[in-house]
């Protein structure tokens, strides 16, 4: 990959997961783990197949909740998140499968993602006049601001369904960029792309930090992404952290070395 990242004043920690499990029956998902994300960082979570990556963020934003631990998010603790609480006070999430409304247009999909910040009463919604046609302006405005920044000005009214898989990747993360997080939450944003579309997707991942300032925690199995785009790197294998540090420490410690290449333990 060409498209590189450089560390520049990263903050306080934004959100820490705190010895949390996760078990599913008798199965153990995630055991006691703990790390950080500090603001205005992009922090990748990686690790074999199985190792609980997803869940990871999984729990982060209240789709799953675990039986022991507690995150804090801006300063505040609970041992679960709800997604709707989560969504409110600035978590947005893509998917690794893409999750889109297939029949609608790409600036619809886009447009969904404001939701949370309409405030006009429901009556004037339901007539699109008055306060809540001044607000559609607003929020439709932001959203054309994002078409653009994503560069996918030609597809503002197809349907997302017709879409090749790169771009319906590109129009997911418009919809998470719609809702103005303070924590975007990427999971698997390179699979199934080809080298182009891994370098703009790249590049798209480094401007939503730097020029949004969005703290970003990403999934990745790209490991030439991962170590171009990240300023810190949490490992899992079968559930636990194995390792948790720059992109350099991490590549050069035997554990992961081991944990990649399948050596047993």
């Amino acid at each position: 990959m060409t498209v590189t990242h450089e560390t520049i004043g990263k903050g306080e920690v934004l959100l820490a997961v705190d010895q949390v499990s996760l078990s599913f029956g008798g199965i153990k998902a995630i055991t006691d783990v703990s790390f950080d994300i500090r603001k205005g960082e992009i922090r990748a979570i990686i690790g074999p197949n199985g190792a609980g990556k997803t869940s990871m963020l999984n729990v982060i934003n209240g789709f799953y909740h675990p039986q022991q631990g507690k995150i804090t998010f801006k300063g505040q603790t609970r041992s679960k998140m709800r997604p709707s609480v989560a969504a409110s006070q600035g978590i947005a999430r893509t998917f690794q499968n893409v999750a889109l409304f297939k029949g609608m247009s790409t600036l619809d999909n886009i447009m969904s993602g404001r939701t949370l910040k309409m405030n006009s009463h429901f009556f004037w919604q339901c007539f699109r006049h008055g306060p809540a046609m001044a607000e559609e302006i607003r929020h439709r405005e932001f959203v054309e601001d994002i078409i653009d920044f994503l560069e996918i000005q030609a597809i503002r009214k197809v349907p997302v369904g017709k879409l090749p898989y790169g771009l319906q990747k590109r129009v997911e993360l418009g919809r998470a960029l719609a809702m103005e997080p303070d924590l975007l939450l990427l999971d698997e944003p390179m699979a199934g792309m080809n080298l182009e579309e891994k370098e703009d997707m790249s590049r798209f991942i480094i401007d939503v930090n730097t020029q949004y300032g969005t703290t970003i925690a990403l999934i990745e199995h790209d490991m030439g992404v991962v170590m171009d785009l990240s300023d810190r790197v949490v490992v899992l294998e079968y559930g636990r952290k194995l390792a948790d540090g720059t992109p350099d420490e991490v590549k050069a410690d035997q554990n992961v070395i081991d944990a990649y290449l399948g050596v047993a333990h």
